[in-house]
């Protein structure tokens, strides 16, 4: 009866206890319900599949597996699911059992003791402030789970850029020992007309002289080759000397322009915007843990002893208590005002937090979207000044071959058209790069809440 009476009053305690809710939180500023462009294209999970690369695709799902950093931060989210966990422990009664044995002799004597006991405490949460702690733990799980997604986000996309910058550098490489044979070529002729006396020292020296910037662009080339491998490498997990890096050399078609949606589509689909979402729900949550410690706290505790001479009789005579302690704060010299105080300030600044990433999310959306507009017509502009370039180092060659133009005009001419050819290789990689940083900013989790690493 003592003991039905007991887990009775317990239950009681339990349900009338004070339950801290979980608030939505409105939007801290307003923003415009559409992008300025948008395509037609849907956006896929895996956002960098839309360049149909299966080397990429490789890459990346190595990365995936393999990155250091993205390890560490599903570590980081190992440690929020279990800090989550222990604060929901303070929610269930603690039970622990003791058990002593003694034996003590004497000359004519011997006497023996055993006693066992089992001992239960309970905090009631009368005024939500554990489970507001509880509450606060698992939305920190959470935004530690979108800022692991948003990792995520962030490798595919520096994978992604250093692959195509790879991949442009090579094409450069390429360029400039097309450019080297042309400036040689180049070079053999004018000693030819020099020794005829139709070429001036001059003339000859300058064209050593682009010949030898020629090859020196191409040692930077090779330089910045290496040093992007390795750093494909690094993020891959792995070093140039155990992963083989692919060797494409050729940009993919470039990717139409994807459906850019609402605004509130992205609000509800971009990790780092959903992280800050829970931070802002977390600080509420500690600003009513804070308030509810000012207020009196209930402990029950319970014990049931039994001891005896012996095991035999050890279950025979039962002892059960209950207790109950109220502890009201009175003076603590602010103690508790002033941690009211420094949670709510924190909740302010991750409200703040969450409006200027909601303002830098639109920003960079909108940013990728007119620098791909106007790098397109940038690419199309170099193609067509390639084109007339093209026309008129022809020319111009042709008119100093007979004694037309100076020498100086053809060397301006040709650095201008080689210019060229390396700035289209450059433009066409910044376009690439401008539809990744669109892609990334309207790209969404895409790991499964099941992944392990």
């Amino acid at each position: 009866m003592r003991h039905s009476l007991l887990f009775t009053f317990f239950f009681f305690l339990v349900i009338t206890s004070c339950s801290v809710e979980v608030k939505q939180v409105p939007l801290p500023v307003e923003l415009p319900k559409v992008f300025s462009r948008t395509g037609a294209t849907p956006l896929t999970q895996k956002w960098w599949q839309v360049f149909n690369d299966a080397e990429l695709n490789y890459l990346i799902e190595q990365a995936l597996s393999n990155n250091f950093s993205l390890r560490s931060a599903f570590n980081r989210v190992e440690q929020a699911r279990a800090i989550a966990k222990k604060s929901g422990a303070a929610l269930t009664p603690s039970l622990d059992a003791n058990f002593n044995g003694s034996r003590n002799m004497t000359d004519t004597l011997s006497t023996s003791g055993f006693s066992l006991g089992l001992i239960a405490s309970y905090e009631v949460d009368l005024w939500g402030r554990v489970r507001a702690n509880l509450h606060a733990s698992e939305l920190d799980f959470h935004a530690l789970t979108e800022d692991f997604q948003a990792a995520a986000i962030s490798l595919s996309a520096e994978i992604t850029n250093t692959w195509y910058r790879l991949i442009e550098q090579r094409q450069q490489l390429i360029l400039l020992e097309q450019q080297i044979t042309t400036n040689y070529n180049h070079y053999e002729i004018l000693e030819l007309r020099f020794r005829g006396a139709q070429a001036t020292a001059a003339d000859v020296f300058q064209q050593q002289q682009l010949l030898e910037s020629s090859k020196g662009n191409k040692t930077t080339v090779l330089a910045t080759i290496k040093v992007l491998e390795h750093q494909l490498a690094v993020l891959l997990g792995k070093t140039t000397t155990t992963f083989q890096i692919p060797a494409n050399n050729k940009f993919p078609m470039i990717p139409l322009l994807p459906a850019t949606g609402l605004t509130t589509d992205l609000i509800q689909l971009r990790p780092d915007l959903r992280k800050a979402y829970f931070e802002v729900q977390a600080a509420d949550q500690r600003v009513a843990a804070a308030i509810a410690d000012r207020f009196p706290k209930i402990s029950l505790s319970a014990g049931i002893d039994t001891s005896a001479p012996n095991l035999q009789s050890l279950f025979n005579n039962w002892l059960a208590t209950l207790a109950g302690n109220l502890i009201l704060p009175i003076i603590d010299g602010h103690r508790r005002v002033a941690e009211v105080e420094r949670n709510q300030a924190l909740a302010k600044a991750a409200l703040n937090n969450y409006a200027e990433r909601l303002l830098k999310a639109v920003q960079e959306t909108e940013d990728a979207l007119i620098q791909q507009q106007q790098q397109q017509q940038l690419v199309a502009s170099l193609e067509r000044q390639l084109y007339l370039s093209k026309q008129a180092t022809e020319q111009i060659r042709l008119r100093y071959m007979n004694g037309a133009e100076s020498f100086l005009r053809v060397l301006s001419i040709t650095l201008s058209y080689q210019s060229l050819e390396r700035d289209k290789l450059r433009a066409q990689r910044q376009l690439l790069e401008y539809h990744i940083a669109l892609y990334r900013a309207l790209s969404a989790s895409f790991l499964s809440s099941n992944n392990t690493m």
